[in-house]
């Protein structure tokens, strides 16, 4: 496996740096200037079902599946194309290029800023007929501070599920009727999710998440309240760990992306997989989307069960970008709107091992 660090900062215009792990010594830094990568970046915040100031959630979910780029494949296929080219510069292609012709496996591992956080890697069309996935194993880069912290230790993955399935919480339900694969897993609360995670090798969570002015103060919402980022410090959490719920995955909004999947890693998670905007229901994609028909057990509990399945492999990132892969052949295929990119390119997995000793 070749895998290289890829890390966007804003400052004015984007920044690019990357290394090759086998390479350190030897980092790349590019100026992707702001009036070049500017337009394919509103195109994609304006494809999203993620609200814009003075705009309300339904109103941004109406705009996204009725209008959205995202919801119709033609046009997706243009915005993944201007995304790939305005963020992967000529030189970083090139050394991709090389590594994939070698025939070594690949893997990118990227820390977007805040202007590219929503960016679905997987997607970007790095060629005419092939995006990133096709090519290469993607994962998102947690900060240096936060996944080599000298008190950070990496929990087993050997134990049990630890499991919050759509909790009973005063801003409802998201899956309607829970999967019959994971009915018997315990609706943990406040009070019992803590000794649970302290024994368990993964972490299941399906439900909402809120965010704030402050990446610590970003909410996992149980029954008997919410959790936030900040209380999970110090909380000792399972080897593998998936938040399925609205922009769970948002840290890197922050200037200091401290947020809840920070809070994961730092107190001992390996892979988290999270979601870079808000996931449409069923009930919203069948209100919304022009020509969808929600599949038998529905598309979002496809999805919960898909990352579910990711987090028990060897590699969670790998079986993770296996699923977005076929997802996208059959998006590519058919442009059905069941298999829309708003669902199954929501989901990245941060991937943190042990820090050097």
């Amino acid at each position: 496996m070749v895998t290289v660090q890829v890390t966007y900062v804003d400052a004015g215009e984007l920044y690019v740096s990357w290394r090759w792990e086998h390479d350190p010594d030897n980092p790349r830094v590019l100026i992707l200037p702001r009036d070049r990568v500017g337009p394919p970046l509103a195109a994609l915040a304006d494809a999203l079902p993620t609200s814009r100031p003075g705009e309300s959630a339904h109103q941004a979910l109406t705009r996204a599946l009725s209008r959205g780029a995202l919801a119709d494949r033609d046009r997706e296929r243009v915005l993944s194309t201007s995304l790939a080219a305005a963020l992967v510069p000529a030189q970083l292609a090139r050394e991709l290029d090389a590594v994939i012709l070698a025939g070594d496996q690949l893997h990118v591992r990227v820390q977007p800023s805040p202007s590219t956080t929503q960016v679905p890697w997987e997607t970007l069309r790095v060629d005419e007929a092939e995006r990133f996935v096709h090519n290469a194993r993607l994962s998102i880069l947690t900060p240096a501070t936060v996944r080599n912290a000298r008190t950070r230790r990496v929990s087993p993955s050997t134990g049990p599920v630890a499991g919050a399935v759509d909790p009973p919480t005063p801003l409802g339900r998201v899956l309607g009727e829970i999967p019959e694969a994971l009915a018997a897993l315990d609706v943990l609360d406040r009070d019992t999710l803590r000794p649970a995670l302290a024994e368990a090798g993964r972490f299941l969570y399906v439900g909402h998440v809120t965010t704030a002015a402050h990446a610590l103060d970003a909410r996992l919402h149980l029954a008997q309240g919410p959790l936030t980022a900040a209380d999970l410090l110090g909380w000792r959490i399972p080897n593998r760990a998936a938040l399925i719920a609205c922009e769970s995955g948002g840290d890197h909004r922050y200037a200091e992306p401290s947020g809840l999947v920070a809070a994961l890693v730092h107190g001992g998670a390996e892979y988290v997989t999270a979601t870079r905007w808000v996931l449409p229901t069923d009930a919203g994609l069948t209100a919304l989307l022009p020509g969808f028909t929600a599949p038998a057990g529905g598309t979002l509990a496809a999805a919960v069960l898909a990352v579910h399945d990711a987090q028990q492999q060897e590699d969670p990132v790998a079986a993770l970008n296996d699923w977005q892969r076929e997802q996208a052949d059959r998006w590519e295929s058919t442009g059905a709107p069941e298999s829309t990119p708003l669902v199954w390119a929501a989901f990245g997995t941060a991937y943190a091992p042990a820090p050097p000793s």
